[in-house]
């Protein structure tokens, strides 16, 4: 899977993007992330990104022009299928805005994102939001992780990745772990069970005997009555 985020705060994503997992995806090439600096795109010596809203109002408005030139510039950027054959994607990434109004983020969601698209472009809103008229003619969907506002689409970008990632095959220590977790299908979108490891014994608090046992199919019995 490819994933192309527009920011205009590139730096935010170096730590989330080379730790643990999601560089290790991306080593072994799973998955190929690329930030890139919405102003690069923008006119002019100041780089110009934003401006004040029609109508009046507080804050500053993303303006179209350097957006839409970033999303068509990466679109048409030539890009390998994972079907492999020397062929290329077509029909460019879906692009997706990270915004409070979009559809609220769940597993399902993610799963079907992982599935169904190689590429996908993450537009990551400031201030006040982008200009209307990229919403309304070069994004795809809008993507909300919940029900509140933060200062922009930089977190929300970087809890979709590392949740996309989770779903590539190759990715976890162990193929069945992204398909037995909270929220997953084969948990029927509950959340998972209680887990324990060494010690037994702990201050007092022993791990369930059933866990000890042996029994696979009481384990996972005890596992399904312990779903919340």
């Amino acid at each position: 899977m490819r994933i192309d985020v527009l920011t205009l705060f590139p730096a935010m994503f170096q730590g989330p993007l080379t730790e643990s997992i999601l560089q290790r995806a991306q080593e072994e090439r799973i998955l190929e992330i690329h930030v890139h600096d919405i102003r690069a795109f923008a006119r002019g010596r100041h780089r110009q990104v934003d401006d004040s809203p029609y109508g009046g109002g507080a804050g500053m408005v993303m303006m179209a022009e350097p957006v839409v030139k970033a999303i068509e510039t990466i679109a048409s950027t030539p890009v390998p299928s994972s079907g492999g054959g020397g062929g290329v994607l077509s029909g460019g990434p879906l692009c997706v805005y990270l915004s409070p109004r979009g559809k609220r983020l769940t597993q399902p969601e993610v799963e079907r994102l992982a599935t169904k698209h190689e590429w996908i472009l993450l537009l990551c809103g400031h201030y006040e939001g982008v200009d209307q008229r990229v919403i309304d003619t070069w994004i795809d969907e809008e993507i909300s992780i919940g029900d509140y506002v933060l200062t922009g689409g930089e977190l929300p970008a970087m809890v979709l990745i590392d949740a996309l990632a989770r779903q590539l095959p190759g990715v976890l220590g162990k193929e069945e772990s992204a398909h037995e977790e909270s929220f997953s299908k084969k948990l029927s979108r509950k959340r998972e069970y209680p887990h324990y490891t060494r010690p037994e014994e702990f201050r007092g608090m022993r791990v369930p005997d059933i866990l000890l046992s042996g029994n696979h199919a009481k384990i996972e019995e005890w596992r399904r009555n312990h779903l919340v």
